[in-house]
């Protein structure tokens, strides 16, 4: 399956896109919130800027994978290969990542602060 095809499909409503070998895709700037990616082989895919909001992408490799500006939040990784990648300017708010395979040197105690829910500030008047 192609990108093209994939993205006709996303835009008539299916999400389930399990186990597909996209290595290389292009998916940059493409809203792809709540898609089933769970398993799937995105090795060096550009996911520049694109919405990964609630995907499921339990076990995917995502090896040398360009995340910069993905937005991941409330996404399931768990248990992904995110190696060779650079989540600095990922958005992982709520994001599950048990089990997954960190890039070398990320440091999970300074990742954590981005997987948390967002503050709510009390205003006083």
């Amino acid at each position: 399956m192609n990108t093209k095809e994939i993205l006709s499909r996303y835009a008539v409503g299916q999400r389930d896109f399990r186990n597909l070998n996209l290595i290389a895709v292009n998916f940059r700037n493409v809203n792809l919130a709540g898609i089933n990616l769970s398993g799937a082989n995105l090795t060096k895919a550009n996911l520049t800027q694109a919405n990964l909001s609630y995907a499921n992408l339990t076990g995917a490799i995502l090896t040398g994978a360009t995340l910069t500006e993905t937005k991941f939040t409330r996404a399931n990784l768990t248990g992904a290969n995110l190696s060779d990648t650079n989540l600095g300017e990922a958005n992982l708010s709520q994001t599950h990542l048990r089990g997954a395979i960190l890039p070398t040197g990320t440091n999970p105690r300074t990742l954590s602060n981005r997987l948390k829910a967002p503050q709510v500030q009390k205003l006083t008047v």
